[in-house]
């Protein structure tokens, strides 16, 4: 069994501002057009966090990368 790594936080935080830069803020909004939304935000021991974003059908996902471009083949793994 997989125990809960968040410890009380959130998914997505409520001030996204804190943990995007302005380019994924942007790719966010225009993303969130098409019915693709953040569904969570990876938070990895001394690396950049790694904003995931899941498509409207929950079949496609993607990470926002630093300049902002969506990457649709990232090397995470997800739990069940």
């Amino acid at each position: 069994m997989d125990s809960e790594k968040r410890k009380g936080d959130k998914p997505v935080p409520d001030r996204l501002e804190e943990v995007l830069n302005e380019m994924q803020m942007l790719a966010l909004r225009q993303i969130e057009g098409f019915g693709w939304q953040l569904r969570f935000i990876r938070k990895p021991l001394f690396q950049e966090s790694v904003p995931v974003v899941f498509s409207a059908e929950g079949d496609k996902i993607g990470i926002l990368e630093e300049d902002g471009r969506i990457n649709m083949e990232p090397d995470i793994k997800l739990r069940e």
